[in-house]
């Protein structure tokens, strides 16, 4: 895997992944920058969210539930001091779909964090406290 980081001006850069996508990257005003982009960890924490989210996902087709939707909220403390590593994140995922089993979701997000996310992992392998929830929604109209 690769990536390229050029510096765009100020505190702005494009970021270029392997596989040709760019990402534009900016801090914030105070810092010299234009807001432009999200902020290197916040990209750090979308991809945590990504890889969970795809597993997640992956999981929950493969036992045949049928899915309408999926979001994962995900909130993280950063520490006080330089370097402000992420200290706690917590993941919420919120499935929904119709009938979906509640074993079904409550295993899908246990093996994402447990076995299959390597961004969840590695965080945690560094010290980062990271929690899992979920909820679950019925995609069923509501009949009056």
């Amino acid at each position: 895997m690769k990536a390229t980081i050029e510096w765009a001006g100020e505190a702005s850069f494009r970021a270029t992944s392997g596989s040709g996508h760019t990402v534009q990257l900016d801090g914030p005003p105070d810092h010299g920058g234009q807001n432009l982009g999200p902020r290197p960890m916040e990209m750090l924490l979308m991809g945590l969210g990504g890889c969970a989210s795809f597993d997640v996902m992956s999981i929950l087709r493969k036992s045949r539930q049928d899915v309408t939707g999926c979001r994962a909220e995900l909130i993280a403390e950063r520490a006080d001091a330089v370097p402000a590593v992420f200290t706690r994140i917590g993941l919420h995922f919120i499935v929904t779909g119709h009938n979906l089993k509640e074993s079904q979701v409550k295993r899908a997000v246990s093996l994402s964090a447990e076995k299959y996310c390597s961004a969840s992992i590695m965080l945690e392998n560094a010290g980062v406290e990271i929690s899992h929830s979920h909820e679950i929604q019925d995609a069923s109209p509501e009949r009056t």
